[in-house]
């Protein structure tokens, strides 16, 4: 789109307060089409007429703005009438926070044009010029961290001119992510008071997104809410973990009866204590409402064990948390950033709960524009601060788009990320010491593992290995890569058998948990049963417990699994003591924690510093239940599931387990039931499947089958 319009912002500073833009005009005949692009330097929310002007929450989203900023296009035929009045509220959003990616003091900018075609072929724009104005709003502040602020009582605030800002738009790109939406409203489990007095609403349900009451009040009464995941272990209501982000809703009343949600920001909580409020306050005045991007579910597991149902439904909560237009590391604290090894290593459970092609394209986008000169990866996209590169974060550059690719069969995203993919390695090559291995700098290792030194958040595994690990995994990538978009890959094969000659001859033993997981996924080690038996030595001699951190748990299971250790593998999975997937479980998670013990078993916290617990992470042991206990397996040669591999491994101990995925080609299905005469299986596939159940191996047309044993 080439832009008419240009960039605004009030003539004079306001402050805190959320300007509001308006521009009145007349339409003087018969409209055919009425159009509005419209984009902001900070979140945006458009009303025509008193009327809001879709339903995108947070737009325009977050990019990396320097280089890639959307807008939306709206179509507001039917808004128009014959006098008309456009109003644009505009917050800070992430473009102007404190951790926003351009730097915070920048005035509150907005672009728009309505494009209006009239019957007959005549045309008007509307554009964001000189003739606006600009006024205070009833947002008195705004910003993700630290929350709103709101006075209903400010209604027709004085308006002043606007100043054009000296700002281009050749970095304007139309929508390329899914829309953020309200998704989902839950009502409150119980209002009680706690041991220390306070008032505090429970939903029962750890959510992203905002409170919407309703209160009968007078003028200026006032409201302030504070936001919290869980309480502390005398029952009082606990937020230290949120660092420095305030986290609250304030609002001034109006006399009479009135409903509030906050308009340009948005929370992470469960628990929302009433620090004011006028009355007494009843279930039925509030409602939790989800905000996240637009995302078409895809996934569906259940089995015969609860609480592993209840971990699948923590899973699914915390994709949709951290899935706001980025997928954030957790959505609360003062943090929420597009930290790129979470990213990577939950990709392959995001593919299968939901579609998310479009999502992370999005995403692949924003990280190849701050890829750095040198190929290096941020640590976090879109890029903020200091950027520096990290093993195993770096990697999302490789690894997500081959797992989009992978799910969804379309090597659009390969295409475009290919020089960003090469970039990645290149960078490597450039930075290590030591020729075919990634040596000699410093990385997060195997983060928050738990075999770390005292006083450490990284793990007894070397940075050295897990880097050089990485590396292979890269080039073995970057050779498949090839091969899928007709290019040759003849020098990523060679890259890559020297990069695993070089790892043989001077990684020669393995001495954690994620050394021996790494060597076995990445296909590193020479022999692949030796290794697969020390793993299971190290697991059993730490109690049937892991010990792996952020680098190696989303492998452990599949390590295990494809290894000969099945039974070992759902040990791990069906564990309830700390450490384990279904000890938070036990302690009443409804989302994943970043710590395994963020609670500890006598109700105290971890810490206060770093304990997120919607951190979605962890959730990555997901993606080993589709694919390997439920044996649901894309086809490398024919991606997207245009063929699909199917091949189960079952466990007595869950009963029984069904899991689906929607594919381009229709429903896949894998359910096995153990019964009282053996094992039963089931198998749906639309498309041509391998299948194999036990030492039986054959393939099938598209279909429903069923198979005993």
């Amino acid at each position: 789109m080439d832009w008419i319009a240009k960039w605004i912002a009030p003539a004079e500073p306001m402050g805190d307060v959320c300007p509001e833009f308006c521009r009145r005009f007349s339409c003087d005949g018969e409209i055919s089409r009425a159009v509005l692009s419209v984009t902001a330097m900070g979140v945006y929310e458009a009303r025509l007429n008193s009327g809001r002007v879709g339903n995108f929450v947070m737009a325009p989203g977050w990019t990396s703005y320097e280089f890639r900023h959307q807008y939306q296009q709206y179509d507001v035929t039917e808004m128009l009438r014959g006098e008309n009045e456009l109003c644009i509220l505009v917050g800070k959003g992430w473009y102007r926070g404190p951790w926003g990616s351009i730097k915070p003091g920048q005035p509150a900018g907005l672009i728009a044009e309505l494009k209006i075609e009239y019957a007959g072929g005549r045309g008007e724009y509307i554009l964001t010029d000189g003739s606006w104005r600009a006024r205070e709003s009833a947002v008195r502040f705004s910003e993700l961290y630290n929350g709103e602020r709101a006075d209903a009582r400010v209604t027709n605030a004085p308006e002043m001119p606007v100043k054009i800002l000296e700002k281009g738009t050749d970095n304007l790109i139309q929508q390329e992510g899914e829309v953020v939406c309200e998704q989902e409203r839950v009502k409150p489990r119980r209002i009680f008071s706690t041991p220390a007095g306070e008032t505090v609403v429970d939903f029962g349900q750890e959510i992203t997104g905002y409170v919407e009451f309703t209160v009968n009040a007078r003028d200026g009464d006032e409201i302030e809410i504070s936001h919290a995941e869980v309480l502390d272990k005398n029952g009082n209501f606990y937020n230290d973990n949120y660092r420095s982000a305030k986290a609250k809703l304030c609002y001034v009343c109006r006399d009479g009866e009135q409903t509030y949600k906050p308009r340009l920001t948005f929370f992470g909580f469960r628990y929302i204590r009433l620090d004011r409020f006028p009355g007494e306050p009843a279930v039925n005045d509030f409602t939790a409402i989800l905000v996240c991007s637009v995302m078409q579910r895809t996934g569906y597991m259940r089995c015969g064990n609860a609480m592993i149902n209840r971990l699948y439904e923590n899973v699914l909560w915390g994709q949709r948390g951290n899935f706001l237009d980025v997928p954030t590391d957790c959505p609360q604290r003062d943090e929420r950033l597009g930290w790129t090894g979470d990213a990577q290593v939950f990709v392959k459970t995001a593919c299968y709960n939901y579609n998310v092609k479009k999502f992370f394209s999005k995403w692949l986008g924003d990280m190849a524009a701050d890829q750095l000169p040198s190929g290096g990866i941020p640590h976090f996209i879109p890029a903020i601060g200091e950027k520096s590169n990290s093993a195993a974060w770096g990697d999302a550059a490789v690894i997500v788009p081959w797992q989009i690719y992978m799910s969804y069969g379309d090597s659009a995203v390969l295409a475009r990320q290919f020089e960003s993919m090469k970039g990645w390695a290149e960078y490597i090559a450039g930075a290590t010491k030591d020729e075919y291995l990634w040596t000699g700098c410093k990385h997060f290792g195997d983060w928050l593992g738990l075999d770390a030194p005292a006083g450490s958040y990284t793990g007894s595994t070397r940075e050295d290995f897990i880097a050089s690990a990485f590396y292979a995994n890269c080039a073995d990538i970057l050779a498949r890569t090839c091969g899928a978009l007709g290019k040759d890959p003849a020098e990523y094969i060679d890259l890559h058998e020297k990069i695993v000659s070089k790892f043989r001859r001077t990684f020669t033993e393995y001495t954690t948990q994620t050394e021996d997981v790494l060597a076995l996924v990445f296909g590193l080690t020479e022999d692949p049963a030796a290794t697969a038996a020390e793993l299971a030595d190290r697991i059993t001699g730490a109690g049937t417990a892991l010990q792996t951190g952020f680098v190696g748990t989303p492998y452990l299971l599949f390590a295990l699994s494809q290894n000969g250790y099945t039974g070992l593998a759902y040990d791990l999975l069906l564990r309830t003591e700390y450490p384990s997937w279904l000890y938070p479980v036990t302690k009443g998670a409804t989302t994943v924690w970043e710590h395994w013990d963020g609670i500890m078993e006598d109700g105290s916290f971890w810490s206060a510093d770093m304990n997120s617990f919607n951190h979605y992470a962890y959730g990555s042991v997901m993606g080993w239940v589709y694919e390997e206990a439920a044996g649901i397996q894309p086809v490398e040669e024919a991606p997207g599931f245009e063929k699909v591999r199917i091949a189960p491994k079952p466990d007595k101990r869950l009963g029984w387990l069904e899991a689906s995925v929607d594919s381009a080609y229709g429903r896949i299905f894998s359910g096995w039931y153990y019964e009282n005469e053996g094992l039963r299986y089931e198998i749906h596939t639309p498309t041509p499947a391998r299948v194999r159940l036990g030492e039986k191996e054959f393939d099938l047309e598209p279909g429903k089958y069923m198979f005993f044993e």
